[in-house]
């Protein structure tokens, strides 16, 4: 399906908007060279659902009560994407100085669907939040690849390369980087993580690893260090220990990452802590 006639089809209603016209494949303004910190949406995910404030409002947030540069949205708290309603959030983000990271896509289905209907649907539902990141000038999409309880690995991987390869098809004209946070299922393993990033090898994929708190089901620390090759962007949060973060942080350094660290640990308290640790650290 041509890209304008998707756009034409799709609710969203973005009625035709430049979606080409505010970078390029590898060109995103937002690219930077000296990592920096940005505010995930997530972290305050209880004031937007009490309608403390809406999404509109989350640069002026980021800005003015946390002094950050950055802002990284959730695709459910967009109340109704429409061109102005975008625009009124360029606006916003322009007024305040604060660049829009990325989008973390939930609710639009799953990368290692086990049925080629739910793979296409999966391809077919992220390409309107593309287009969105695009317009808003966001250098990625996050996204969700668990595959079924119990999935058999190696099937899970053929799963995984089918969705991920037509979704980075439709990428490639805007340049907007596709990523995996490990949410669960396969995601969580990161060897079967390395080997899909191998297989696939495009320039547009890559990880955003969820740093989460060191569990004996998940070694965080391990996990981070395999991605660290792939990583595109950072789920930060803090850590149990102040000599934990320090750690995480340090390996991300040493092992190449520059960008966006977008704090994702819950609450104002625990987010001003988190900009004081990453500050000190980085």
């Amino acid at each position: 399906m041509l890209r304008r006639k998707f756009l034409e089809s799709t609710t969203v209603g973005l009625m035709g908007m430049p979606l080409l016209s505010t970078g390029s494949l590898f060109n995103h303004q937002n690219w930077i060279m000296k990592s920096d910190i940005s505010l995930a949406q997530w972290a305050l995910v209880d004031e937007v659902k009490s309608g403390k404030w809406k999404n509109l409002d989350f640069p002026k947030i980021a800005r003015e009560d946390f002094g950050l540069n950055g802002i990284e949205f959730v695709n459910t708290l967009f109340e109704v994407p429409t061109e102005g309603y975008l625009k009124k959030l360029k606006a916003n983000a322009a007024t305040h100085g604060v660049t829009m990271v990325l989008i973390m896509v939930d609710d639009e289905g799953d990368g290692a669907s086990d049925t080629s209907a739910g793979r296409k649907q999966f391809d077919i539902n992220h390409r309107k939040w593309i287009d969105i990141a695009h317009y808003l000038g966001c250098h990625a999409i996050r996204t969700n690849c668990r595959g079924p309880k119990d999935a058999d690995k190696k099937e899970a991987l053929k799963w995984a390369i089918e969705s991920y390869s037509m979704l980075l098809d439709y990428a490639k004209s805007s340049g907007i980087k596709v990523v995996i946070e490990n949410h669960g299922g396969v995601s969580n393993d990161p060897d079967w993580m390395v080997s899909l990033m191998k297989s696939i090898n495009h320039p547009l994929f890559g990880t955003y690893p969820d740093w989460r708190s060191p569990s004996p089901e998940f070694d965080n620390v391990t996990y981070l260090e395999k991605m660290l090759p792939y990583a595109m962007g950072m789920s930060y949060r803090n850590q149990p220990t102040e000599e934990l973060t320090a750690r995480m942080i340090k390996m991300s350094k040493e092992g190449g990452y520059i960008g966006w660290y977008g704090i994702e640990s819950t609450g104002r308290d625990a987010i001003h802590q988190g900009i004081s640790l990453l500050k000190k650290y980085l």
